[in-house]
């Protein structure tokens, strides 16, 4: 089944279940886990946030980015987990759970960037310019926090230096996703009739360090370019763009997707993850390719369970569900995606468009 509703109320009646996975998963103070009382990190309690908010669940989004202001760093930074660093109970393939004291935790520049992004998603959808000041002040701290993490030649360092974060080192993807929010703060700032000369400065340093400077990347560990992400990301965040784009994305086509299943994480592993595969049908989409794009979200609705949310991945050698969850930022990477190619919202050409107003 191709995911071509048309209107609002049916795409809501359509994801409804994915929508409640998500609330379901928020907590009181606001923050949304990866899943029950589980690890926590800004990009993705972000994604679930702007997925809420398409559909005008304003108490749940108000509540979420109210906890965001409320545990914001001094420096501009949220502590977050690593999803990487989590383990997998071998008997059901569920995330083991982890006491509070043995987390550990980082402060992710590409992680607090993402604020701007949900922001001026948040503005798209509504049109405020009140709520738009009201969260200003959150990402002109984010954003800076970031931009100190930048090198002279462009790169941005995945994480401020500490114990845990002690490789000074930078990221494709990351730094992508960064280049996207700053497109998105500085779009903010504008509206706002704030000076962007700066951030405009470091943007057009990291798009030259990311096309360009390959050896700033993965200087300290193993390279990343089995990952699906460092794949697409550099279309699907705007850095890459036109001819070059489609060249891009067609060149490795075979190697990161199976046809009539997803796309996979890593291009030696049977494994395809729903998020990436709604990530890649808005890059295909970016790309010209519409139909395309539509045939992946079908492809992922045998990943829809019973209950409306869709499974984290599938390993589809042994034809399991892989780990055994549904992170809240999964359905809303489908949500999201689904808005992207069908446009059923205001805020549906966040990822489509890399314009700076």
């Amino acid at each position: 089944m191709m995911i071509r509703i048309i209107g609002k109320d049916k795409q809501k009646n359509y994801f409804q279940g994915a929508l409640d996975r998500i609330r379901n998963l928020q907590d009181k103070d606001g923050s949304i886990p990866w899943f029950e009382n589980g690890s926590f990190d800004a990009w993705n309690h972000l994604e679930s946030l702007m997925a809420l908010n398409i559909f005008n669940y304003e108490k749940e989004v108000k509540l979420g980015f109210n906890y965001l202001r409320n545990n914001q760093q001094e420096d501009g930074s949220w502590l977050g987990e690593l999803g990487s660093t989590l383990e997998i109970e071998e008997n059901d393939g569920t995330f083991v759970k982890r006491e509070e004291k043995k987390k550990s935790f980082t402060r992710d520049t590409n992680f607090t960037a993402y604020i701007a992004t949900a922001v001026w998603h948040n503005f798209l959808l509504n049109g405020s310019l009140d709520e738009l000041n009201y969260n200003w002040s959150m990402v002109e701290c984010a954003i800076n926090f970031v931009l100190l993490n930048q090198s002279k030649e462009g790169s941005i360092r995945w994480a401020a230096e500490s114990p845990e974060a002690t490789e000074d080192d930078a990221l494709i993807t990351g730094c992508c996703s960064i280049f996207k929010s700053l497109i998105s703060a500085i779009n903010c700032a504008r509206a706002l009739n704030k000076d962007t000369k700066t951030w405009e400065e470091s943007l057009g340093k990291l798009k030259e360090a990311i096309i360009y400077k390959p050896h700033l990347f993965d200087k300290t560990w193993e390279s990343k370019k089995r990952f699906s992400m460092d794949w697409y990301y550099p279309v699907l965040c705007g850095v890459i763009t036109g001819r070059e784009a489609e060249k891009r994305i067609s060149e490795k086509w075979n190697d990161f997707v199976v046809e009539e299943i997803g796309c996979l994480c890593v291009s030696d592993q049977p494994w395809v993850t729903i998020a990436e595969t709604a990530e890649l049908a808005i890059t295909l989409a970016k790309t010209g390719n519409q139909d395309k794009a539509y045939e992946l979200l079908s492809w992922i609705e045998k990943c829809r369970d019973k209950d409306g949310a869709y499974w984290m991945g599938r390993q589809y050698s042994e034809n399991v569900f892989w780990p055994a969850e549904k992170p809240g930022w999964t359905s809303a990477a489908v949500i999201l995606a689904t808005d992207a190619l069908s446009g059923f919202s205001l805020g549906s050409e966040i990822f489509l468009k890399d314009d700076l107003i």
